[in-house]
């Protein structure tokens, strides 16, 4: 008889247990609106300064705080189907593969396109190239010798970088001769303002909004012009030439939402494509999705 009394406890007490873990769980899903409350974001390294530009207006406007973990893409796109995190920012879209396995667990992921960035070339101010052909480079990758290229230097072998030069070799995986990685941004920046050479690759908005310590180091190295694998013009990856799609290395930009509810992931998405957030985009030498109105005033001058 005790031994049914405790049985019967037990159940009482897992039961509330999990009727408590149930009501917190939806409690804390009604707490978070689109413009309320807190949540984490995954996002590609380098995409970091925009991100935590847009994170940092967002939370000043909004009762909101948002934690951003910046990680490798592919550890980025392995948080969603991990379930580590249910929103991310890519500098590409999920692919058909990709979008079955959310499917399959009935979740509709919302993709936001937001801007355009690109993959800039960097090398040593005292190099005297500030010209490089992609043909060049991708020649380097594929192991054959590049008269002026000594190495090149990526952030990480999971980055988007990394996946989009290879993408561009025909290769799966970064040669070992000659090619370096670190794990960031920085890392790179700092090895290639200290090394002739070597030519670096990294997300141009590491260059165009460089933390106040990382100025020194950015201020030290070249921004190589490119020429595509058409045609025999050099150009640099300022916004003007993205938006004119004459850089030959520009990527689109995505927010990906898996929250499956309405929380901070949609707001957060809203914002970023909204005015504001694009004026963001604007401002950080990016080229925003679409161009925010600029409104003038006409006032009439009466004196004769």
């Amino acid at each position: 008889m005790k031994n049914f009394a405790k049985l019967l406890y037990f159940i009482f007490f897992s039961v509330g247990i999990l009727f408590i873990g149930c009501n917190q769980t939806n409690s804390s899903k009604k707490e978070e609106t689109i413009l309320k409350g807190s949540t984490s974001i995954f996002v590609d390294e380098t995409l970091a300064p925009i991100i935590e530009d847009q994170v940092a207006v967002f939370e000043n406007n909004y009762e909101a705080k948002i934690q951003l973990i910046s990680k490798s893409e592919s550890e980025t796109v392995n948080s969603l189907f991990k379930e580590k995190g249910a929103i991310a920012v890519l500098s590409r879209n999920l692919t058909p593969d990709e979008l079955k396995i959310f499917e399959q667990r009935k979740i509709n992921p919302k993709i936001t396109p937001f801007a355009t960035d690109a993959v800039a070339f960097i090398s040593n101010k005292n190099s005297k190239d500030t010209l490089i052909a992609l043909e060049d480079v991708i020649s380097f990758m594929q192991g054959k010798p590049v008269r002026y290229i000594k190495g090149l230097v990526f952030d990480n072998p999971n980055s988007s970088t990394v996946r989009y030069m290879n993408s561009l070799a025909n290769l799966k995986t970064i040669p070992e001769k000659g090619v370096f990685s670190f794990k960031t941004n920085v890392e790179v920046i700092k090895h290639v303002s200290e090394n002739d050479g070597m030519i670096g690759v990294v997300g141009v908005n590491w260059l165009s909004q460089p933390m106040p310590e990382m100025q020194k180091y950015v201020d030290n190295v070249n921004t190589l012009s490119v020429k595509g694998l058409t045609g025999n013009d050099y150009f640099l990856p300022s916004q003007n030439n993205i938006a004119e799609r004459k850089y030959p290395l520009a990527r689109d930009l995505y927010i990906i939402n898996c929250q499956g509810y309405s929380g901070l992931g949609m707001g957060f998405a809203s914002f970023v494509g909204g005015d504001v957030g694009q004026r963001i985009i604007l401002k950080s030498g990016l080229l925003p999705v679409r161009i925010p109105t600029r409104k003038f005033t006409i006032t009439k001058n009466n004196k004769k």
